[in-house]
């Protein structure tokens, strides 16, 4: 079974629901998927947002390994994304000699602002945490206190191993929209500057796709 883990913003549910639903529609084999939505959080991670944090799960996401027991595998992935494929195909993907597998972007982004106004600044190992394979059992040094107070970039920039424990995954699973051009091939897309559920962001590369699942989503049988 696929142990995934979500992030979850308020200020974007209909992303988190959208995203489950194409995970599980497209699925050939059970999926657990956990949102981390800070208010569940609450008894054992209390690190307040800091001003450049574009999201709520900016840091919640490195807990995972935690809410794993340190054990097996687990997937994380920022809500803003929609999966293309059988997310199943990941089990095939799993290498045992590293304790993190990323997509290791490489680029300088198109924009410098984002949704809702935020910043988007450009740093070595940009985007590589928005979609994460953790080896549980290689990842200890995510503590609960080291989560609290490593700064933003140790943790995104997975300063908390070696270059060596750090595996390679294709592109197509992390596909990002706008920065990287129109992918038909793309196995998991990420609208990293906003979503079609933004205005300013509704005819994006593969919102059509988008909206196509958020019907599926809403609608009820009667």
């Amino acid at each position: 079974m696929i142990n995934l883990f979500i992030g979850y913003d308020a200020g974007e549910k209909i992303a988190y629901h959208v995203l489950s639903q194409s995970i599980i529609k497209y699925s050939s084999g059970p999926v657990r998927i956990t949102p981390l939505y800070l208010p569940n959080l609450q008894n054992i991670f209390f690190r307040e947002k800091v001003p450049n944090q574009s999201t709520e799960f900016a840091f919640s996401r490195f807990l995972v390994p935690h809410l794993s027991n340190f054990e097996g595998w687990s997937v994380f992935m920022d809500c803003d994304m929609m999966l293309r494929t059988d997310i199943q195909e990941l089990n095939s993907l799993y290498d045992s000699k590293y304790a993190v597998q990323v997509c290791k972007h490489d680029y300088v982004p198109r924009q410098n602002v984002k949704f809702r106004g935020a910043k988007n600044e450009a740093f070595p190992k940009k985007n590589w945490t928005s979609f994460m394979i953790t080896n549980n059992s290689k990842c200890k040094e995510l503590s609960l206190q080291y989560v609290h107070d490593a700064t933003g970039l140790e943790l995104h920039q997975l300063k908390w191993i070696n270059e060596q424990s750090i595996g390679e995954l294709p592109q197509e699973w992390n596909w990002l929209v706008g920065e990287y051009d129109y992918n038909e091939k793309a196995k998991n897309v990420h609208f990293t500057l906003g979503g079609p559920y933004f205005t300013d962001y509704k005819n994006c590369d593969y919102s059509d796709e988008w909206f196509e699942i958020y019907k599926e989503t809403v609608k009820i049988d009667l």
